[in-house]
């Protein structure tokens, strides 16, 4: 497996053709956010690659959530008489929060001032943004929590889902339009809950545990944005820019099914994860939240990093994803019944497996794309000029 090829003849042949197309219509974005990232951008060397920029602020995220897993390992840290997070914390995560979302947003913007975009920088940064969304939502968790003024694990897993697919859904856009219609939902909620991390260190967290309005609590707001920015924004918008296209005949695929086709291993994994919490004889979830949630984050941006690499190289969307496999047999191996240590050891090493798995397809895609185009990911010199 250390030197497989993910990356087919055919994908990188696309690769080649490969035209960035994207629309961005977001007022925030185009009046607040873009106008103080090209103003961002020029603090950074021209020698810089945008590649380490991106990568950059995807560790500060994974760090977020790591810094939260120390201090709310169970999420139990902001409910009613438990020990609550350092005010310190909030501001750290709120702040970092805030650099990742600027590092994403300039990453672009210093490869085209330095003449260095390449599909393999777009093929990271979205890729990694696909994992981001697990570490960005359970972090997130953590100003709620679980309790009386929170909500449960369960619910919280929901959400988790409608953030997945909400991100997805953008990318199946453009593998069936061939345009990257950006999401107004991602920057709202960047600079909302940064703002949201400062503001807890300043009021507590209890702040949150009054309604917001009548019986109203802050727990019912943060729930209702997410699934309302959900189904009133992102999905209407991405059904509307696909029926467009579909009028203008410039649609990739004319079938149904091969339109629907990347919309089947996710699906598979909502269908077998959720399985698997219905089912589960100890009450996995309740048990271990945090494993659970990362387990099914990894496994969904491994699904969508090859959905990335097809409708950039105009390629066919594999139907299933091999990680279901494993996940599919340890929902059958926990429906025959196992004792309560026996399922924590399978969901540890199930989601140990994803981790590696999910590494090492992406560091083989991007040494396969750097070869191919003789670039070094994260510089700007060229290999010939050794």
């Amino acid at each position: 497996m250390a030197g497989y090829e993910y990356v087919s003849p055919e994908q990188l042949a696309g690769f080649d053709k490969y035209k960035y197309s994207a629309v961005d219509t977001n007022p925030l974005s185009l009046y607040v956010m873009h106008p103080f990232w090209n103003t961002i951008v020029k603090v950074f060397p021209t020698w810089l690659a945008p590649n380490l920029i991106t990568f950059s602020g995807f560790l500060l995220v994974v760090f977020n959530f790591l810094l939260m897993a120390y201090f709310d390992p169970d999420f139990y840290a902001s409910a009613p008489g438990h020990k609550h997070v350092p005010d310190w914390v909030w501001i750290v995560v709120g702040i970092l929060n805030f650099i990742a979302y600027t590092l994403d947003g300039v990453d672009g913007k210093q490869a085209r001032r330095t003449n260095s975009s390449t599909p393999l920088g777009e093929l990271f940064d979205h890729g990694l943004d696909s994992w981001s969304c697990v570490y960005f939502v359970v972090t997130v968790y953590s100003i709620f929590g679980r309790g009386p003024s929170g909500v449960s694990v369960f619910v919280l897993y929901l959400l988790l889902w409608v953030v997945l697919f909400s991100f997805i859904l953008s990318h199946w856009e453009k593998y069936n339009t061939g345009i990257l219609f950006l999401p107004w939902g991602y920057d709202i909620s960047q600079v909302t809950i940064s703002f949201v991390y400062i503001v807890t260190a300043i009021v507590g967290v209890e702040a949150w545990y009054e309604p917001f309005l009548f019986n109203f609590l802050y727990r019912d707001l943060f729930t209702a944005m997410i699934i309302g920015c959900a189904l009133c924004v992102t999905l209407p918008m991405s059904l509307l820019n696909f029926f467009r296209s579909y009028k203008n005949n410039t649609l990739k695929h004319n079938s149904v099914y091969e339109a629907m086709v990347p919309f089947f291993s996710p699906c598979l994994l909502f269908i077998l994860s959720t399985a698997w919490i219905l089912q589960s004889p100890s009450d996995i979830l309740e048990i271990h939240p945090r494993l659970f949630y990362f387990m099914v984050g990894t496994a969904f941006a491994n699904i969508t990093c090859q959905l990335i690499v097809c409708q950039m190289s105009s390629t066919r969307c594999p139907t299933l994803n091999w990680l279901l496999v494993p996940l599919f047999l340890v929902v059958l191996v926990v429906n025959l019944g196992v004792a309560s240590y026996v399922e924590s050891v399978l969901l540890y090493t199930l989601t140990a497996v994803f981790t590696l798995a999910h590494i090492h397809y992406g560091v083989r895609v991007v040494k396969q794309l750097s070869n191919h185009f003789q670039i070094y990911p994260f510089s700007l010199r060229k290999p010939n000029s050794d």
